[in-house]
């Protein structure tokens, strides 16, 4: 499935007056795309994946689903930065979700859920509570999920932003795995300029409030992407340029045609 984005706007009301979250924001995704999404704080990010799964409504413009005969189905799944799992459901159970509400037998679902989880870190805390886990391993289970449910677009919402360094090098390489086997359109979004490098095929940088399509960077890196290719010349260069176009975004007197 591609989502075509059509000079999408979203203001919200305040006590002072209208905040506008987003304004003119035009894109569309290619078949099987991992699109990055970079911009600053606030810029509208998270409000742009929101319209696109369905849970907010734009003030002005729409976004068409244009489905693909490799679509199982027409599902859009949105994976935020909290509030992803239900507590009364263990890990294992809250991983395999999607694929009980697909009537996946039970015995089923939770073996391919299991062997989910072991990948991305959870071999031997299948059983534990979301109460008992930190935000980066809340994550990671929401992403296991959405996984599993074989959506037609997946949409991550900083996904990683709560994990260490480390552990969030060792988890890029594992999505990139993940959707490497599955090639799945995924909308990614982020505030890290080498993350938005490293796992897309392209970059789209927003500006400030409101959140305006800016620059767009193609990435030129074959896959599979080791994480060598970050200490690159060409990836250097590469992040230099994006940032510049970040830092004129955020400037005043920034002007968007």
């Amino acid at each position: 499935m591609r989502l075509r984005i059509v000079n999408l706007g979203v203001t919200f009301p305040a006590p002072s007056g209208p905040v506008q979250a987003l304004r003119g924001v035009s894109f569309e995704t290619r078949d099987r795309e991992f699109l990055c999404i970079a911009g600053p704080s606030g810029c509208g990010k998270t409000t742009l994946l929101r319209v696109a799964a369905g849970l907010q409504k734009p003030s002005e413009g729409h976004v068409e689903r244009i489905p693909s005969a490799a679509d199982r189905n027409g599902q859009i799944l949105l994976v935020s930065q909290e509030r992803n799992l239900f507590p009364w459901m263990t890990v294992l159970d809250n991983a395999a979700f999607g694929l009980e509400m697909q009537g996946v037998p039970r015995r089923e679902r939770r073996e391919r859920a299991r062997r989910l989880l072991a990948r991305l870190g959870f071999e031997g805390r299948e059983e534990a509570w979301p109460h008992e886990l930190s935000l980066g391993m809340k994550q990671r289970v929401a992403v296991a999920r959405c996984f599993l449910s074989d959506p037609a677009v997946m949409l991550m919402d900083e996904p990683f932003a709560a994990l260490d360094c480390l552990r969030r090098m060792e988890l890029q390489q594992e999505l990139l795995r993940l959707w490497d086997e599955s090639h799945k359109t995924v909308l990614f979004v982020t505030h890290d300029i080498e993350e938005a490098i490293l796992l897309g095929d392209r970059v789209l940088v927003l500006s400030r409030q409101p959140g305006r399509v800016v620059a767009e960077f193609p990435i030129p890196f074959r896959r599979p992407r080791p994480v060598e290719v970050t200490m690159t010349d060409e990836f250097l260069d590469l992040k230099r340029q994006v940032a510049a176009a970040l830092g004129l975004a955020l400037r005043k007197e920034a002007r968007v045609p």
